[in-house]
């Protein structure tokens, strides 16, 4: 890429494109393209098929994607699928028919079997049972890296798939209900500290009640209290976690240095797999997450685990040994990452 080339960003308010958004721009980048849900709809075929014809983009990053955490992917199954297999659908073909020199399309490590094993490697893709809570959406990234390899060998075009593990970082979504457990533990932990110090003022303002009696009960709900926090589970299912800003640069690296080509070897008969996991090849236990966020943010109280709750998968752990050989590897470690994700939370509750 050059650094005057249109490059078309998908998705860039999200916590993904955000920070993709904000490498491009760090590394000089400056034709870049974005549109908000409001004026682009990319699940609406006409609509993509016209942006693409008018604004000719010669790269494009499908970060764009309907997430959520675990209740939500159980209870919006319908909508999980049918919005991002029409996202997918819709932006990748019209990349194809516009002719773009490279795509790079963004799914998530909740491709691979419940019981993978570990850590897991790209050709584990399809080998057994998805988790069935998150299957809708597994399926719908599924077949956005089927699509991608399946355009790339029959009209040749350069779609590369990338895989990132559990992301955490700036624009994360920290709502108590539908967040990811590390945001969601950022939150929880937080508030229980404000109560602890009974600053009433600071609690009203991040849960927006008018009485500190409907913010109690609203967090007592979550189980957040002002001497502990309960968290689902039992605290012994180990997760992953990459800080999203490295996430963005190792995708930036692959789109700036490497190919379809890269990603399989030659010769091979059946081309297949071809997608990269991107991640740390390191994993904590949730009661370990739980204790690194509480000694971070500095709550005195106790965590609760509550096994009478879901644990999930046991293990999600990446092998990242095919990006390692592209040539890159993550820099922030999860203490770090954890202070740093803190102090933008900090800074967006005191905007």
């Amino acid at each position: 890429m050059n650094k005057d080339s249109k490059i078309y960003v998908a998705g860039h308010r999200g916590l993904v494109g955000s920070a993709i958004l904000e490498n491009l721009q760090s590394k000089g980048y400056t034709n870049i393209i974005t549109k908000t849900h409001k004026e682009l709809d990319l699940s609406n075929q006409v609509e993509v098929q016209e942006f693409f014809k008018l604004e000719r983009p010669e790269y494009v990053i499908l970060a764009a994607a309907k997430v959520g955490g675990i209740i939500a992917n159980n209870v919006y199954r319908a909508d999980f699928i049918y919005e991002n297999l029409m996202i997918q659908n819709n932006v990748i073909h019209q990349s194809y028919v516009n002719g773009v020199k490279n795509l790079l399309f963004l799914g998530s490590t909740c491709i691979y079997p419940k019981d993978c094993p570990q850590p897991m490697k790209e050709d584990y893709l399809l080998t057994d049972t998805l988790e069935y809570t998150n299957e809708p959406y597994a399926i719908a990234k599924i077949a956005g890296i089927k699509m991608c390899e399946s355009y790339n060998l029959q009209y040749g075009t350069n779609f590369i798939s990338v895989m990132p593990t559990n992301l955490y970082g700036p624009n994360d979504n920290f709502d108590l209900e539908k967040s990811h457990v590390l945001p969601a533990l950022i939150r929880k932990i937080h508030l229980a500290k404000l109560l602890n110090e009974e600053n009433t003022e600071a609690v009203l303002k991040d849960t927006n009640f008018s009485t500190i009696e409907e913010s109690n009960a609203y967090l007592e709900s979550f189980g957040v209290s002002k001497s502990s926090v309960e968290i689902w589970g039992t605290g012994k299912p180990k997760r992953e976690f990459l800080w999203s800003k490295d996430m963005a640069d190792a995708c930036i690296f692959l789109m700036e240095n490497r190919d379809f080509n890269d990603t399989y070897t030659a010769g091979q008969k059946e081309i297949r797999n071809t997608h990269i996991n991107i991640g740390t090849g390191k994993d904590v236990s949730i009661a370990e997450l739980a204790e690194t966020i509480k000694m971070v943010i500095g709550f005195k109280g106790s965590l609760v685990f509550n096994s009478d709750k879901p644990d999930g998968t046991m293990r999600k752990l990446t092998d990242v040994s095919k990006l390692n050989s592209l040539g890159w590897k993550h820099k922030i470690e999860l203490e770090e990452g954890i202070r740093k994700a803190y102090n933008w939370y900090l800074n967006k509750q005191n905007v």
